[in-house]
């Protein structure tokens, strides 16, 4: 990659993350994954981040792109003391459960081997580890964005009906976009999800340089994954642990399923993701639900799929769990929130539905269900769209083209 001066020379690229990105079993870790992968082929990519528990560090093995893998334990769950640090202090409760002292020393420790030309931070979350390092001689410093993390909180906290947990979140949103602000023009660059995130951030800061690299999918590995004669299955797939998923785990199946099933029967339901919470976990006692927790491979569940639902009612970024189920050759029935952020045409390569609008579910689930011309339709736009627009390859050159025009000088 060429460097400032048009010298030719290998770009060096100290990336940071507050999760691990193999296995890559969430969207998070996807997005995360092949930007990592792209800028990595391109220059000298070491990888500092927060080991999942438990798990053995990451090795050029499973991250064979990487000059140098840095793991860093990650402690538990919030503790009282930081949240009541949230609620008190400049930082809120998101940026503090990533406050590590091991991961400074890390940071540290890497940035004395050598100086680096660029930081990636992956999300605002390291955003002080970042700061740090440019500090110190480390690079300019790159935000990707999975979410405007200030706005997944507001909606988060419009759907709490705790007076006391709803004026934290409120609280949590206002300090998050103090530093989202901060940091739009004190870093060299950003990379969004969507235009629209983009509009937004601009703004708040005009001339902040912002790369709108949206997410993909690997259109070969799910290839075919869809079959034609699919049962009356609909799939859920997402990470059951965050907060957007579970919620939209919930609230469909105790608002809409019962009407659905009703009016369909024999309409089945599999939740699939990783680390299901309780909450989750008990839906499967509902009839016609099962949920399966990790698995290896989701290809075989969207295999015998009807429909891709995608009920959420909160959240930000872009649902790599839509571009998936296209890949595969799967329709897709989302919630317009679900499906923001994307370039979807609604009864052309998407059906939509509002969150409890059990009406609006059973007429798109039906149509699917009734007929087939539609559903390999609605499937083969999908696939078309993903192919045109979100193969992760495409993205990641993107990606790596902006950091490179950004280091011109």
């Amino acid at each position: 990659m060429c460097q400032s001066g048009g010298a030719q020379a290998t770009l060096k690229i100290l990336f940071l993350s507050p999760r691990q990105c193999w296995p890559a079993r969430s969207g998070a870790k996807l997005r995360e994954y092949h930007f990592a992968r792209s800028l990595g082929e391109r220059g000298e990519l070491t990888y500092v981040y927060f080991a999942d528990p438990g798990a053995a560090p990451l090795t050029r093995q499973e991250l064979p792109f990487c000059h140098e893998i840095v793991a860093v334990p990650k402690k538990g769950a919030y503790t009282p003391l930081q949240m009541l640090q949230g609620a008190v202090g400049k930082w809120p409760l998101p940026i503090l459960n990533y406050t590590n002292a091991a991961m400074d020393e890390a940071v540290a420790r890497t940035l004395t081997a050598g100086s680096f030309d660029l930081i990636h931070a992956d999300s605002i979350h390291m955003i002080r580890y970042a700061r740090r390092a440019h500090k110190a001689g480390g690079g300019q410093v790159v935000y990707n964005w999975h979410n405007i993390e200030s706005e997944a909180m507001s909606r988060f906290a419009d759907t709490v009906h705790s007076a006391p947990k709803r004026w934290y979140a409120r609280q949590t949103a206002a300090k998050l976009e103090t530093l989202e602000r901060e940091i739009l023009p004190e870093a060299l660059g950003h990379v969004v999800c969507s235009a629209r995130e983009r509009e937004q951030l601009l703004a708040w800061s005009p001339n902040a340089r912002i790369h709108v690299a949206e997410n993909g999918v690997d259109t070969a590995y799910f290839f075919g994954a869809g079959q034609a004669e699919a049962g009356l299955n609909l799939v859920f797939v997402g990470s059951m642990d965050y907060f957007p998923n579970v919620d939209a785990a919930v609230s469909f199946v105790g608002g809409v399923w019962p009407t659905l099933r009703h009016q369909i029967p024999g309409l089945t339901l599999t939740i699939v993701g990783a680390k299901p919470t309780p909450e989750v976990q008990a839906l499967a006692q509902i009839d016609g639900v099962s949920v399966t927790g990790t698995v290896p491979d989701v290809r075989p569940y969207y295999g015998n799929a009807l429909a891709a639902v995608v009920p959420l009612r909160t959240g930000g970024g872009t649902r790599l769990k839509i571009l998936e189920a296209m890949a595969a050759g799967v329709p897709v029935i989302s919630t317009p929130l679900g499906a923001e952020g994307l370039a979807v045409t609604p009864d052309a390569d998407i059906l939509m539905a509002a969150a409890e609008d059990s009406q609006a579910w059973i007429h798109q689930v039906g149509s699917l269900a009734e007929n087939y011309a539609l559903r390999q339709e609605i499937a083969r736009r999908g696939r078309d769209l993903v192919e045109s627009r979100y193969d992760w390859d495409r993205i990641g050159a993107g990606l790596a083209g902006a950091c490179q025009a950004w280091l011109q000088p």
